[in-house]
């Protein structure tokens, strides 16, 4: 092994690797599962509309990123980091519990809980998986390491969705498959975090706050002291503005501009995915394993770029319907729409790992896991405005190209309005180009 993937030899980042993976996985495999379980199952359980509850699921798993993320930053600082950390994988254990009988009954409240429950998980373990990065690693690591966690978290959803939704689809065992499943993945988790190597707590005398209003605001506040990093934490939850509004999309742009069914939708997920794997990966390349701000704007333009020739790349309408993946390939203007996506997920990379390390770096230790969880916060406003502004538009009759087009629009003005207040990512840019050369 060469470069970053060295890190997959090393104890002190291999088995948190794992964990997130895990993780990450496991939540899509359960979130999946449950989203085809109640839209072809609903009736049995519930009375309600199953679309109503499939967005309800969708609130309840980011729901605790708002409630506890204040709270697990002030943790994250406060205790030795691989402890809690294992302590969380426990308590995945128990929320698969209850996820498994959900299954088994079936029994929505219950799936529902779980799914509260495993959104809380991940809001815990968030500001320490980030933390603990650059207590573990050198800094010419860190943006290697970054790439590694977010590739293998794209690929962790994409496989734990479509692992779900095959699961379900089994038929009537496919239920308990799916619990069984969801079960043995947080057990695996757990004995991975075992060899989690110890990080000294950062602050250990702090005093927790339990107002998670009150200590947000602390903490933005203090994040916005140091106005790299809070730049930073305005890029990062710009992407995942971004990214929420693309992969939101994808089933109604499959359906109704590609003309494709379910194994299109999975395509341009898995697209999207390796992209975003890919430029993560490239960037310990591109930027000498130093942290790079200058490959942040490359990034933006890409995004901006890209998904200005996905609207014209893509047809209005089409007239045909039900496609399977291979059919769809076979159509023209099918290849371009897929290099637009993979592109757009590449640039991506190029975007938010550098920024993850700008945030790492320049915050200080004693609060650096508050930040993030700061970070985690916005990151959840962000998907959570994305998903109404979709609303608005579509429901004021744009079409899903132009809603992308709309967001490419969009990307260029938050760009300006980030590299305006901070010179340096377009200066380190213009460096990094005559460096390249």
């Amino acid at each position: 092994m060469s470069g970053q993937f060295k890190l997959l030899n090393e104890q002190r980042f291999l088995p948190l690797f794992i964990t997130q993976f895990l993780g990450a996985f496991n939540d899509n495999v359960l979130k999946n599962a449950m989203v085809i379980l109640i839209t072809f199952q609903g009736a049995r359980m519930s009375s309600l509309d199953p679309k109503l509850m499939v967005n309800v699921c969708a609130g309840l798993f980011i729901l605790p990123f708002f409630l506890f993320s204040a709270t697990a930053g002030q943790l994250a600082d406060k205790y030795e980091k691989s402890f809690l950390i294992r302590l969380i994988k426990l308590l995945e254990i128990g929320i698969m519990v209850i996820a498994a009988v959900g299954f088994w009954l079936p029994n929505l409240p219950l799936l529902l809980t779980s799914l509260f429950l495993m959104g809380m998980h991940s809001t815990l373990f968030g500001p320490l998986k980030y933390s603990i990065l650059p207590q573990h690693l050198r800094d010419e690591e860190l943006i290697g390491g970054n790439a590694l966690i977010e590739s293998g978290t794209f690929l962790a959803i994409l496989f734990g969705t479509i692992l779900g939704g095959t699961l379900v689809g089994l038929g009537e065992a496919g239920r308990h498959y799916a619990s069984a499943t969801c079960f043995l993945i947080a057990v695996f988790g757990y004995l991975a975090s075992r060899s989690i190597p110890t990080a000294a707590a950062a602050a250990p005398a702090l005093t927790v706050s339990w107002n998670p209003l009150s200590e947000t605001w602390r903490n933005l506040k203090f994040a916005k002291q140091n106005r790299s990093v809070f730049l930073s934490i305005l890029g990062i939850s710009w992407f995942w503005f971004y990214g929420a509004l693309f992969l939101s999309q994808f089933p109604a742009f499959a359906k109704d501009n590609l003309g494709g069914n379910e194994s299109v939708v999975t395509l341009l997920l898995a697209i999207f995915s390796v992209g975003i794997g890919l430029g993560s990966l490239l960037c310990e390349k591109l930027s000498g394993k130093q942290i790079e701000p200058g490959i942040v704007p490359l990034g933006s333009i890409g995004l901006t770029v890209f998904a200005i020739d996905l609207y014209f790349a893509a047809p209005v309408a089409s007239s045909i319907s039900g496609m399977s993946a291979s059919q769809f390939l076979a159509q023209a203007g099918s290849l371009r729409v897929l290099i637009d996506l993979v592109l757009i997920g590449t640039f991506g990379g190029f975007y938010c790992v550098p920024l993850y390390a700008l945030m790492q770096t320049r915050s200080e230790a004693s609060h650096r896991s508050r930040i993030i969880a700061g970070n985690n916060i916005l990151n959840a406003l962000f998907m959570v405005a994305a998903a109404a502004l979709a609303i608005v538009l579509l429901g004021a009759g744009c079409s899903v190209p132009q809603l992308f087009l709309i967001t490419a629009i969009l990307n260029a003005f938050v760009a300006a309005y980030i590299y305006t207040f901070r010179p340096e990512f377009i200066n380190r840019f213009f460096s990094w180009i005559k460096g390249a050369k």
